[in-house]
């Protein structure tokens, strides 16, 4: 009976252990993911969501990096809380083990220290290596995301294609700024969202174009307005010099140009006959393609789980044989 207890014990640190051996190393197969999720609002808590497929072997999910423990939850589809196993190397880099079931599993947490507020301008950093979802909060329609322009409309999110890391930007209290101007005796409105301060606004008829100061640098700029009123491509310049800026076409025809200036000093919007400065970005699915990652080699990390395997079925043949004699 002791070799029995001792054989368990044994058996239990080996699995303990060998998490830590490796950051990517888990018990199980790999999960069928059939969704994952990101969900932000304006604050410090960033919610994940995963739902696997139901399996008749164990399964192994890598968790996004800066899971808070004590948040998980693994239910059933009724809700029910289901056992799992948790692997943490202390750095920051975690996984699940659910073990066989009939039905999906639902997994959700918290994320620390991934969303950070600073300058009326949240910033979250996210990567997985899978494809995923974010989802945002009704009070977010404009953010952008790896520095390009998104104007959500009626869509709820985005997805990360083939995964990746991905830095998402939105503003906590909308700093706007509506000007109305007059063309061929049409009024528009033109909105500009930004934290910088902007002086000597002014729209000249003859030319189309629309001209503004920047008193900071490094600072999204955001114009929206009518498309007729400009007329497009665009161009933009920066102290006479063309910038890069990124375009949004939301409905009932408005678009969204945005810049980020990095000096201050005067900004000149106009319809141009080149566009070498514009990156397009199409919303009209709500799904943008994200820089994949590569996703690691697990070759190393199989060649390591199969020899502590074989070495726990040595020790149980060697304990086995002694309890025989």
């Amino acid at each position: 009976m002791n070799s029995q207890i001792y054989l368990i014990v044994l058996v239990l640190a080996l699995i303990t252990v060998i998490p830590a051996s490796s950051a990517q190393l888990s018990l199980g197969a790999e999960a069928n993911q059939k969704l994952i999720e990101v969900n932000l609002n304006k604050s410090e808590i960033i919610n994940v969501k995963h739902v696997i497929a139901a399996s008749s072997i164990p399964v192994s999910v890598n968790l996004f990096d800066g899971v808070i423990s004590e948040s998980i939850t693994v239910t059933n589809d009724n809700g029910d809380e289901k056992q799992f196993g948790l692997a943490d190397n202390g750095q920051r880099n975690a996984s699940i083990t659910i073990f066989p079931t009939k039905s999906n599993t639902i997994i959700k947490y918290d994320l620390e220290d991934a969303s950070t507020l600073y300058d009326n301008l949240w910033t979250v950093r996210v990567g997985y290596s899978e494809t995923f979802s974010v989802l945002f909060s009704k009070e977010i329609d404009l953010l952008f995301l790896n520095n390009s322009i998104i104007k959500l409309g009626d869509k709820k999110g985005i997805s990360a294609n083939h995964g990746g890391d991905v830095v998402i930007q939105y503003y906590d209290k909308i700093p706007k700024i509506t000007e109305e101007v007059e063309l061929e005796e049409e009024k528009f409105n033109v909105e500009i969202i930004t934290n910088s301060k902007i002086d000597k606004f002014n729209f000249e008829q003859e030319s189309r174009s629309i001209t503004f100061q920047v008193n900071q640098k490094n600072k999204f700029v955001t114009v929206t307005m009518e498309e007729k009123l400009l007329g497009s491509p665009y161009s933009i310049l920066l102290n006479d010099e063309k910038i890069k800026y990124t375009k949004s076409v939301s409905k009932e025809n408005y678009v969204s140009l945005s810049i980020k200036p990095q000096a201050v000093g005067e900004i000149v919007i106009s319809g141009s006959e080149y566009n070498e400065g514009l990156t397009k970005i199409n919303t009209s699915a709500g799904i943008l393609p994200v820089e994949s990652e590569s996703i690691p080699n697990d070759y190393f990390v199989w060649l390591v789980f199969g020899g502590v395997l074989i070495i726990v079925v040595i020790v149980v043949i060697i304990i086995m044989r002694k309890i025989k004699k």
